[in-house]
């Protein structure tokens, strides 16, 4: 599919029905959870609160949501719920659709949230205009996707040389494009949010650690990708894999940027923050 607009998450890489897919989505549960979940605690989240999550993967958010900060419902929208099948958690429901199609129109929430999704979709400006239109007035939309701060400048080694080769790759292949989210600030202003605001993690990327073992499952699932782009070959790839298992190596990892802003109410009143 390389230099197509055909290819898809989910469909030409990161299958969900591939073994171990699942385990690759929580180890990015792992890394990035608690940071979310600080984050939708200080904006509010809470009892009274019907959300959204879309691209819900392996559901960690949506049942933290509802069994850690008390909301009254989760929506879990997915292209694929395999793996929120049999979850009977009250206030939780999985809905399989795609968010990109011209029917999707879920209802109107306090919190519209969605993790890693916008990043891998062609039509990622679209998207931030149609899950802004899904808030309730006085609501929040909230955004994260990935960001590297230092790989394209970074020396040549084969952890850089692989990253890069993973983020061309999956550009021509599924259409993933992480050049576009520093903006997002100015973005969700554009939508006519208010209180926007921005901020970046950037985990530790040490030998073991939940972030390292989510890069190294995904350079794996990705490889073809990486090969087609003639940047890597198989011996580079499986250098920065050894190198990312090695205390002896040390690289920064790229980031989450997650941006925010409050649909203004019906009625005047005091800016969210």
């Amino acid at each position: 599919m390389r230099g197509t607009d055909s290819g898809r998450y989910g469909e030409d890489v990161f299958r969900p029905d591939e073994s171990g897919e699942a385990d690759r989505i929580d180890l990015g549960a792992l890394a990035y959870d608690e940071i979310s979940a600080a984050r939708l605690t200080a904006l509010g989240a809470g009892p009274g609160w019907h959300c959204l999550d879309v691209g819900a993967g392996t559901g960690t958010l949506a049942r933290w949501l509802l069994q850690g900060a008390g909301v009254t419902s989760v929506l879990a929208v997915d292209r694929d719920t395999e793996f929120l099948a049999g979850d009977h958690l009250k206030g939780l429901v999985a809905q399989v659709a795609d968010i990109t199609a011209p029917g999707f129109e879920p209802g109107r929430f306090h919190l519209v949230h969605a993790r890693f999704v916008l990043m891998h979709l062609r039509s990622w400006r679209r998207m931030i205009s149609t899950l802004g239109s899904l808030l309730v007035p006085g609501g929040v939309l909230v955004l994260s996707d990935a960001v590297d701060l230092t790989t394209a400048d970074a020396p040549a080694s084969p952890y850089t040389d692989v990253m890069r080769a993973m983020w061309q790759g999956l550009r021509e292949t599924i259409g993933t494009d992480v050049s576009w989210v520093p903006e997002y600030p100015r973005l969700l202003l554009e939508e006519g949010l208010s209180s926007v605001a921005a901020e970046i993690h950037v985990p530790p990327l040490v030998p073991g650690s939940a972030v390292s073992r989510f890069w190294a499952d995904t350079w794996q699932r990705s490889r073809a990708a990486m090969l087609a782009t003639g940047q890597v070959d198989d011996a580079r790839i499986d250098r920065a894999l050894r190198d990312l298992a090695s205390p002896e190596r040390a690289a920064l990892a790229p980031g989450m940027i997650t941006a925010w802003g409050w649909k203004p109410p019906l009625t005047g009143g005091a800016a969210r923050t």
